[in-house]
């Protein structure tokens, strides 16, 4: 077996070098032990002139001074214990998957940002069956895209709360980062209000897991209530229906046994303790970055077994760690005094990230809370700035940008975000690239934003039904898109060719409009009930230290509802005009969305999901329900004609750069499989 580095425990490295003299205070990875599993990964598999893969695994240690500007400014980080050198440690696991034969590979890295814990990057770019954090599996494989254009893939944690949390529970070998608990200069707990949300989707559930333990178990200290509908007044709950379970690490309904009402929204305010320093996630994306590039060994001596290999680093993410990548730039994390061009990560690829950052960077920070219509509303992710260029907020009078800091010191990636219908209707996409009166903001040199028309945030691989929802699931994917898009930011960053031209609704032609049925021209469909009821821009109050990540209003005090969420328009069949239309969308057989109402109240919205609904086969069809759009056989004269329309769509989607020849060969041969137009 071979082996990088010996066996260090957290807190222990830096120390050592300090005592030994070693190099000065800067952030960075200062210990890595890491080892070579025996064979190949994948099941031995070769992936054309690549070859086969091996993997490493282990685990890195790093060190940041709270007395630089950017990392002295993540939340808690003065409270947290420190090592001899007066740094503050942390330390993540690390998996490495590259070509056995690193000259056959790409010398780029593939830094794929895990969700909650959790690798989703190959269900997404390699259409892998199957997640799982063991990577290098052959269920893995897929498609073999990654592998085969010889990307160097690695994994490592970012997020300290998620993956060990109970409210998400941790998954096997999830990448949880680990992280100090901050104290009192006297050693102290820190204790403070906390919130925790519960939405239970059965009628099993009987207890609610806390993120972080009870400092004090008498319910008379905390407040629980519960509302069915986001917009409606919660009603307390007396403290008598409910206790602390032992530990103070969950609550329970009494009398015992009593259930959670389904989809009913149950909000706890309560005595919380020992915040870990969370914002240490945004350093350990950029010290991991940088060190697997750049370094050649460690503080110890130990060797970095890709050394002298990777020329860039490009991130992909799907979701949760694209709003912690949009913290990550806007807080000036990106920068590295000590890399060759000052830049950790040199690309960005975000799939679905919404209009907003993360609840990372505070006290008792949740980050896997995420902001839609029906859940999370009181968490603080939604704040200007919201656009990657900067702009004064009309609001708070704030003048910021996503890239203000990145912009100033030159250290900006490239960088490609990309979202759903369901970002607009339910996370404020439209906030990225309009203004608090609903202008369109000019394009920003260095950002391409597109819009996967019609697509739902979440679902993925079919049969999906309708679950908690009204209507059957919206079952597409973005996959062979992003796969595009993924060769067009690996052209960007190693050859400076510009991507395609950004493809998002516009307000000034009419594609980016109000939720209201009259301007989004959804048609009126028998049974289908209108509305995704989009997300409500509301201004939150957390109380006079929020700056300093210390929140002390909980709930919020809603100040209003000042940033206009705006919604792609439709055409006369449901689906969206604007942005990138995928072959499904473009020559459709059904109606998709990204948003659907859910089944158990009188109207929110379906948090992540999008629906499908089918146009009548027949003309006879089609007037027998009164349904107003064309039926198939109206819109298709024959087989051959749908299958010559699947085929035009698709090709030019490859001569725009925003489809791989094999994913449009792909697509014609579905058309052709299918009974449409027969």
């Amino acid at each position: 077996m071979g082996r990088i580095g010996g066996t260090r425990r957290l807190f222990t490295l830096a120390g050592a070098a300090a005592l030994l003299g070693g190099a000065p205070a800067e952030a960075r990875i200062v210990g890595l032990d890491l080892y070579r599993v025996p064979g190949f990964a994948f099941g031995g598999q070769s992936f054309g002139t690549v070859g086969p893969y091996e993997k490493w695994v282990g685990r890195a240690t790093g060190a940041v001074d709270p007395a630089d500007p950017v990392d002295g400014a993540i939340a808690d980080i003065g409270l947290a214990p420190r090592d001899a050198k007066g740094l503050v440690d942390y330390a993540t696991p690390v998996v490495v998957l590259r070509p056995a034969d690193p000259a056959r590979g790409r010398h780029e890295m593939l830094f794929d940002l895990n969700n909650r814990g959790s690798v989703l990057g190959f269900s997404a770019l390699d259409d892998a069956a199957v997640n799982q954090n063991d990577v290098g599996q052959p269920g893995d494989v897929g498609n073999g895209f990654a592998m085969s254009r010889g990307y160097t893939l690695v994994w490592s944690g970012w997020d300290p709360v998620s993956a060990a949390s109970p409210a998400v529970g941790p998954g096997p070998g999830a990448f949880l980062l680990d992280v100090p608990v901050a104290r009192r200069p006297d050693g102290a707990s820190i204790v403070g209000p906390n919130l925790e949300e519960f939405v239970i989707d059965n009628d099993t559930t009987a207890n609610g897991p806390l993120t972080y333990p009870a400092a004090d178990l008498d319910t008379a200290h905390a407040t629980l209530t519960m509302r069915p509908l986001a917009e409606d007044a919660p009603v307390p709950l007396p403290p008598t229906a409910w206790r602390f379970d032992p530990g103070g690490m969950s609550i329970s309904l009494l009398p015992e046994g009593t259930r959670f009402r389904t989809g009913e929204i149950y909000e706890l305010v309560y005595p919380a303790r020992d915040p870990k320093v969370t914002g240490l996630g945004f350093a350990a994306i950029r010290d991991v970055a940088a060190f697997l590039r750049d370094a050649e060994r460690d503080d110890a001596g130990h060797a970095n077994p890709l050394a002298g290999d990777i020329r860039h680093v490009s991130t992909f993410c799907i979701s949760q760690p694209c709003r912690a990548m949009r913290d990550f730039v806007r807080l000036g994390f990106n920068r590295v005094t000590s890399a060759p061009n000052h830049r950790a990560v040199d690309g960005v690829l975000d799939w679905i990230g919404g209009g907003s950052g993360i609840d990372l960077d505070r006290r008792f920070a949740e980050p896997f809370r995420t902001h839609r219509q029906h859940i999370a509303r009181h968490y603080p992710e939604f704040a200007f700035p919201f656009a990657y260029g900067t702009t004064t907020d009309a609001v708070t009078g704030r003048t910021d940008g996503i890239l203000a800091r990145c912009t100033a010191t030159d250290t900006c990636p490239k960088i490609i975000d990309v979202n759903s219908d369901n970002e607009y209707w339910a996370k404020s996409g439209s906030n990225l690239h309009t203004d608090a009166a609903g202008r369109d903001l000019p394009d920003v040199p260095g950002v391409r934003l597109y819009l996967m028309a019609g697509l739902p945030h979440g679902d993925g691989v079919p049969p999906h039904g309708k679950g908690i929802c009204r209507v059957e699931r919206n079952p597409l994917v973005a996959n062979q898109v992003l796969r595009a898009l993924l060769v067009d930011l690996d052209a960007w960053v190693t050859q400076g060719v510009e991507p395609p031209p950004s493809r998002v609704p516009r307000a000034a032609d009419g594609t980016l409009v109000t939720s209201a049925q009259a301007d989004t021209g959804f048609p009126s469909i028998p049974g289908i009930a209108y509305g995704g009821r989009e997300h409500t821009g509301d201004l939150l109050d957390f109380g006079p230290e929020a700056g300093q990540g210390v929140l002390t209003v909980l709930p919020p005090v809603k100040r209003g509802s000042p940033y206009p969420s705006l919604v792609p328009r439709s055409d006369a069949d449901g689906n969206t005009l604007a942005g990138i239309r995928v072959p499904d969308v473009a020559v459709p057989t059904a109606t998709y969305t990204g948003w659907n109402l859910r089944a158990d109240d009188d109207g929110d919205g379906c948090d992540a999901a999008g629906m499908v609904v089918p146009f009548a086969r027949t003309e006879a069809e089609r007037r027998d329900h009164g349904d107003p759009r064309p039926s198939l056989q109206a819109r298709y004269a024959s087989h051959a004609d749908y299958v010559a329309k699947v085929a035009a769509a698709s090709e030019a989607l490859v001569a725009d750069r925003l489809l791989l020849l094999d994913d449009a060969i792909r697509d014609v041969a579905a058309a052709r499989a299918s009974d449409v137009g027969n």
